[in-house]
């Protein structure tokens, strides 16, 4: 449990520049809070007394903002960067090395039985109010950009934005950092290339314009009888 803890700390640490003490992050973090009551809960779901792990769930949803039902399976060195609204569903699987920022949802899709929650790989990072529904597997080193809304599954090395998602990159190196001010519009391109291709077909029309206007059947200057 001690060592738990000392990997949390310096998890946030390593995570969020504005940690300043561990007094700071004992009192100060939702997220921190969130993460070690859950894993109590979870032990307790593993071990039978689920509705005792539900009444420790729905605490720590009351103190810190944060919904992780006990059945999340959740892996090393998770950090939930502020939190409030975050909501993780029961057959949710995290890998090592995850971050998540406020109002993020990793859900269902409907009332399905079985393995209806997303599967996290390692070094995942998603974006602030972003959705992952569905039982789908997000792979390792993905980017999930904020808002974007995740339908389908997602390959390694990727990033992700939109409604629906959409990779838009496919990375090549293990960047840590998610830097919403670089990534791409897809919604955005689409609509400069329809720009781009009506001022085309303007150009092609004015010039055809102007070749009729200059043909002799147009002129007026054909003999007289």
């Amino acid at each position: 449990m001690f060592r738990a803890i000392r990997e949390q700390i310096d998890t946030i640490f390593r995570e969020d520049p504005a940690a300043k003490s561990v007094i700071e992050i004992l009192f100060c973090y939702p997220g921190f809070h969130a993460i070690l009551l859950h894993r109590l809960a979870h032990k307790l779901y593993k071990a039978g007394f689920t509705t005792l792990a539900r009444i420790i769930s729905q605490v720590s949803r009351s103190l810190t903002g944060i919904e992780i039902h006990p059945g999340a399976q959740i892996g090393r060195r998770f950090f939930i960067d502020h939190g409030m609204g975050v909501v993780i569903g029961e057959t949710t699987i995290i890998g090592d090395d995850c971050l998540l920022y406020q109002g993020v949802t990793l859900g269902g899709t409907g009332k399905e039985k079985g393995k209806r929650h997303p599967t996290l790989g390692n070094n995942v990072i998603i974006g602030s109010g972003a959705k992952v529904l569905g039982n789908i597997t997000i792979g390792d080193h993905v980017r999930i950009g904020a808002g974007s809304v995740v339908l389908k599954p997602v390959p390694d090395h990727s990033t992700v934005v939109g409604v629906p998602g959409r990779v838009v990159r496919s990375r090549l190196d293990n960047e840590e950092v998610l830097e919403h001010a670089k990534l791409p519009d897809p919604e955005g391109q689409a609509i400069e290339q329809l720009a781009q291709r009506v001022e085309q077909l303007e150009d092609i029309v004015r010039e055809l314009s102007e070749r009729l206007a200059q043909s002799p059947r147009n002129s007026g200057g054909g003999s007289s009888a």
